[in-house]
C-alpha cells in the first residue's frame, strides 16, 4: 500500500481510530485524533495498547494474506472497550509497516447482547406459555371429553348436545360423612384420589366417560359423545369393576370402603356450565334415574332397571327384586347386577384390575 493510498485511507477514516506501526517493532509511527481520544497517546507499541493481541497469531496472519483481523477488549480510562483491530502491510520509504484500523464496536455489541438477551426471554416466556397451555389443556381434558374440548377450542362454546341413548352409573360410598370426621382429612383426601384414579383407569379401558365427582360420588357414561352401541354391557362391566376393586382393596386397607351403585339407560343433555370456572355436565333421565337407584342397593350391590335387563342378560347375572316405587318415576321393576360374569363368559377378566 502506498502512502497515497494511506492518506486517501485516512479520509475515508472519519469516526476510526487509525495508527501506523512498524512491522519489525510494531512501534507507533502515526495515530489520528480518534485513536488519541480512545487510547490516548501512545508511548510504547502496539501490544501494550492491545494485550489480547497475539503476536504470533499477527505474523501468521500476516504471512498468509498481507492482513490480519481480532476483536479486543480494551480498558484505557473507565469504560471497557471492544475493538475490532484490522492490519494490513504498507511500505514507506523502504520501511515495512502495518496499518492500524480501529473500530469501536462496543455499541453494537451491546446491542447484540441485548437482543440475545431479549430473544432468551421470549424463548423462556414461549416455552412457559406452551406449558401453561399445556396445563390447561390437561386440565380441561379432565372436566370434558375430548371431542367437547375440541370443539370448545375451535369455537369457544359448546353448544348442548342432547344423547338419545346412554347408560350413566352412579356409585355412592357408605357411610362417608361419618368417616371423615373419624379419618384424618390427608387420609381421606388420599384414599379418595386412589380410588378415583383406579375408577378412571377402569372407565377407560371399557369405553366410558368419566363425567364428574361430587365429594364421595363417581359418575359416568357410555353411549356419548360418541355413540356405542354396548353402551349398557360397557357400563355393567365398569360397575363389577368398581365393586371388585373396592372388594380387594379392603382386604388391605385399614378403612373399608362400601358403595352403593346404580346404573341406568336413557336419554342426557351434556353441555358446559359457567363461563369462568367451566364445568362439563350431563343431565337428564340416566342420570337422575342412576342417581335414584343407587339409593336402593345394599353395600356392593349394583342396581338397574328392568328395561336394561335385555342388554345385560346374555353376559351378566342377574336377580329380579320385584317392582319399587322410585321417585320421580314412580313404580319400577328392578334388577340386581351380580359381580360374577354369567357362565363362561371371561372377554374382560383379564382387564379386571386397573393396575394392571
Amino acid at each position: 500500500m502506498s502512502i497515497s493510498a494511506i492518506n486517501e485511507q485516512l479520509l475515508r477514516a472519519i469516526g476510526v481510530g487509525i495508527a501506523i506501526v512498524g512491522e519489525e517493532d510494531l512501534g507507533f509511527r502515526f495515530h489520528n485524533e480518534k485513536f488519541a481520544e480512545w487510547f490516548g497517546e501512545p508511548d510504547a507499541s502496539l501490544p501494550d495498547v492491545f494485550s489480547e493481541l497475539s503476536i504470533d497469531q499477527l505474523r501468521d496472519g500476516l504471512a498468509a494474506d498481507g492482513s490480519y483481523s481480532i476483536e479486543c477488549r480494551v480498558k484505557p480510562k473507565r469504560r471497557m472497550l471492544i475493538i475490532a483491530l484490522s492490519l494490513s502491510r504498507a511500505t514507506s520509504n523502504g520501511e515495512s509497516l502495518l496499518v492500524v484500523e480501529c473500530q469501536n464496536i462496543t455499541r453494537i455489541r451491546e446491542l447484540e447482547s441485548m437482543i440475545d438477551s431479549y430473544s432468551t426471554m421470549v424463548e423462556r416466556n414461549t416455552r412457559e406459555i406452551e406449558r401453561e397451555r399445556e396445563r390447561a389443556e390437561r386440565l380441561l381434558l379432565n372436566i370434558m371429553p375430548k371431542t367437547v374440548y375440541e370443539e370448545f377450542k375451535t369455537f369457544g362454546v359448546v353448544n348442548p348436545h342432547l344423547y338419545e341413548e346412554v347408560t350413566v352409573v352412579m356409585l355412592d360410598f357408605i357411610g362417608f360423612t361419618k368417616l371423615v370426621t373419624q379419618v384424618d382429612p390427608n387420609t381421606i383426601v388420599s384414599e379418595l384420589n386412589d380410588i378415583f384414579t383406579s375408577f378412571d383407569r377402569i372407565s377407560e379401558q371399557f369405553g366410558c366417560e368419566r363425567i364428574k365427582t361430587m365429594g364421595d360420588a363417581y359418575l359416568a357414561v357410555a353411549g356419548m359423545p360418541e355413540p356405542n352401541p354396548d353402551h349398557a354391557r360397557a357400563v355393567a362391566n365398569c360397575a363389577i369393576r368398581f365393586v371388585r376393586y373396592l372388594e380387594r382393596r379392603n382386604m388391605s386397607s385399614s378403612i373399608h370402603w362400601n358403595a352403593r351403585v346404580g346404573i341406568a339407560t336413557g336419554s342426557v343433555v351434556g353441555s358446559v356450565v359457567g363461563v369462568q370456572k367451566y364445568v362439563y355436565d350431563i343431565f337428564g333421565e340416566a342420570v337422575n334415574l342412576a342417581s335414584r337407584l343407587q339409593v336402593f342397593a345394599d353395600p356392593m350391590q349394583i342396581i338397574a332397571h328392568n328395561e336394561m335387563k335385555k342388554s345385560l342378560v346374555e353376559e351378566f347375572t342377574l336377580s329380579d327384586l320385584g317392582r319399587h316405587e322410585v321417585r320421580g318415576f314412580g313404580e319400577m321393576r328392578l334388577i340386581d347386577l351380580s359381580t360374577e360374569l354369567k357362565g363362561t363368559n371371561t372377554r374382560h377378566r383379564d382387564r379386571m384390575d386397573p393396575r394392571n
